[in-house]
């Protein structure tokens, strides 16, 4: 693996369905051993989670990491709240955004980036079901066309 070899270890596929992203971040995560064990092993799950600023941190809440396999005396909670690492600056310009009446900040994956554990998220704003309807018919007729230019 070269150094900037970046492997997905899990994926929010449907944040890009349900929400419209606006500004996307990279922050690395605080975690004990067993977690970063868990996590290479991709026993994660970030669907129902989301990022909210407490005393000017990140903290991403609702991510569930399973117990490693081969864990001996210690271990962790599955669901505990961690700790994102992120510049001060950027956790203001998080905290100005997502005051923005209804704008969340939601994870996109969770990926190991030169061996470390990184987390990217954006900005977003939920859809309403029209905005989804007309997302599905953009996909579809680009579809389409593609597949007429490739005849």
């Amino acid at each position: 693996m070269s150094d900037d070899s970046i492997k997905i270890i899990a994926a929010n596929k449907k944040a890009n369905f349900l929400y419209n992203l606006y500004e996307k971040f990279e922050a690395g995560i605080s975690l004990f051993g067993s977690e970063v064990k868990a996590i290479r092993e991709n026993k994660v799950n970030i669907k129902e989670s989301y990022i909210k600023v407490k005393d000017f941190e990140l903290y991403i809440i609702g991510m569930h990491i399973g117990e490693y396999s081969h864990s001996g005396y210690s271990t962790h909670k599955p669901l505990r709240e961690r700790k994102l690492l992120v510049h001060k600056k950027e956790v203001i310009k998080i905290l100005k955004e997502s005051q923005n009446t209804g704008k969340t900040v939601v994870p996109l994956k969770i990926y190991i980036k030169n061996g470390k554990i990184k987390v990217s998220f954006a900005i977003a704003k939920g859809k309403k079901i029209w905005d989804k309807r007309m997302a599905k018919k953009e996909k579809d007729i680009k579809r389409d066309t593609d597949r007429l230019i490739k005849e």
